[in-house]
């Protein structure tokens, strides 16, 4: 069973950085999606990014030209490099794995973090 831990999150002043990344444990399926997702107070949790197992990636528009999403072959984890950060980019970043190619709808994934907290101050 595959089991995800998000770490990396932190406080940050408007146009700062942060580097998020989630240990991946177990067994994880040849053929599977991992993305990264967000929840922000008072509204429903949106997709960032997504990468498929052959290395395929997508971002929401937000989230293009800032962030980036990799995964780490040698050390078993999903990262994201997000720059510029806004005040809007405040909330609880998840990480998730699909065992198979979707896209970025929460409902498509069957494994998440526990999350961790962004907060970008003005």
């Amino acid at each position: 069973q595959v089991q995800l831990s998000e770490s990396g999150g932190g406080s940050v002043q408007d146009g700062g950085s942060l580097r998020l990344s989630c240990a991946v444990s177990g067994h994880t399926p040849e053929i599977n999606t991992m993305a990264w997702f967000r929840e922000a107070p008072g509204k429903e949790r949106e997709g960032i990014a997504f990468i498929h197992s052959d290395g395929n990636t997508r971002y929401e528009d937000f989230a293009k030209g800032r962030f980036t999403i990799s995964r780490g072959s040698a050390t078993n984890t999903l990262d994201l490099a997000m720059n510029s950060l806004k005040p809007e980019d405040t909330g609880t970043y998840y990480c998730a794995m699909a065992p198979q190619w979707v896209r970025l709808r929460p409902s498509d994934y069957n494994t998440w973090g526990q999350g961790t907290q962004v907060t970008v101050s003005s």
